[in-house]
């Protein structure tokens, strides 16, 4: 007998929830339910779009579904989710998990409490450049990390480090898997009351070290990753799904020619650089149907509160070292 169909709905459809919302009603497996939105133009869109309804409160959007994206400012999501927990609703809550530890905690004690899941939106883990990553890396020795984007009000409730850093914090986490020893971060405001530029470097337990970079105040997009480990160099490019590795044994091979007169030094194309297959996606997407079937088979998620929390403590850890210094 065919399971019935999971009952979402979303808070917040603002630029990243209306998306949220186009995937919900796509899904096979999900009655896209309705909405929460304070703004009346944005929701009527929606609803329109979608054929879906808006709910006056979040205690109604609660009351009508089993699982909810909660795609408000970071600082309304504690408010948002607790009641939504206590109805019940397994949750999708966007990064970072909450603005603060304290915040995070109330979260995780009601989702324990009450039995409900909560999947942390660190999108990128979605990404199939992460699948690949994943698979392939070994033990890094260094890694860093590049995500810039031009300045927008979107998010400056927060600083930069909780806004776009946390996504490659995350990312390091799961690829490093050791105790962090040290952390030492700078960063500066240009626009907002936050930082907006930042840069952390981060010391494991197992010797690798991580070197991060955010701004928000970027004239182009990017959002890449290089891994340096025993056997073989990563470069990958999260925005457009691609990549590339160079393996030691080829510089081995290239050393080589060198002494033997062969190859000229500096010669790059001496060395051959392999072009890494990704089957492209859309990262939400994945993100969402992983949600649902976790919900539907009562699974634990692949990024769950516990990531969640422990990148919010690593980011908040970072942004009290910025702010610190400009004191």
């Amino acid at each position: 007998m065919a399971k019935p169909k999971i009952k979402c709905g979303v808070a917040g459809v603002g630029s990243l929830g209306q998306h949220h919302a186009r995937i919900y009603a796509s899904l096979p497996n999900v009655e896209f339910v309705g909405i929460f939105e304070t703004s009346d133009a944005r929701a009527a869109e929606i609803c329109a779009k979608y054929n879906c309804k808006r709910y006056a409160t979040i205690d109604a959007l609660g009351d009508a579904c089993d699982a909810i994206s909660v795609v408000v400012p970071t600082d309304k999501h504690a408010i948002v989710a607790l009641p939504l927990l206590a109805k019940g609703c397994h949750l999708l809550i966007e990064k970072p998990l909450c603005a603060d530890l304290a915040e995070a905690e109330q979260v995780l004690a009601a989702a324990r409490e009450h039995n409900c899941l909560v999947q942390v939106g660190h999108i990128e883990h979605f990404n199939p450049v992460m699948s690949y990553l994943e698979k392939h890396t070994g033990r890094p020795q260094y890694i860093t990390t590049e995500r810039l984007a031009p300045y927008t009000t979107r998010g400056t409730e927060v600083g930069v480090v909780l806004d776009l850093m946390i996504h490659d914090i995350g990312i390091v986490l799961a690829l490093v898997d050791s105790p962090i020893r040290k952390i030492d971060s700078v960063g500066i405001s240009v626009l907002s009351k936050t930082e907006d530029i930042a840069n952390a470097r981060i010391e494991f337990e197992n010797d690798c070290v991580a070197n991060l970079t955010a701004s928000r105040m970027s004239m182009k997009k990017n959002r890449e990753i290089r891994v340096f480990q025993d056997n073989a160099y990563l470069s990958l490019d999260f925005m457009n799904q691609k990549g590339h590795l160079v393996k030691k044994s080829d510089i081995i091979a290239y050393g080589v020619k060198l002494k033997i007169g062969l190859a000229k030094a500096g010669d790059a194309s001496s060395v051959p650089v392999h072009e890494i297959p990704i089957e492209k996606g859309e990262p939400l997407a994945i993100e969402l149907a992983h949600f649902t079937d976790s919900v539907r088979e009562a699974t634990q998620p692949k990024v769950g509160a516990a990531l969640g929390k422990s990148a919010l403590e690593v980011a908040i850890t970072i942004t009290d070292q910025i702010r610190k210094a400009q004191k």
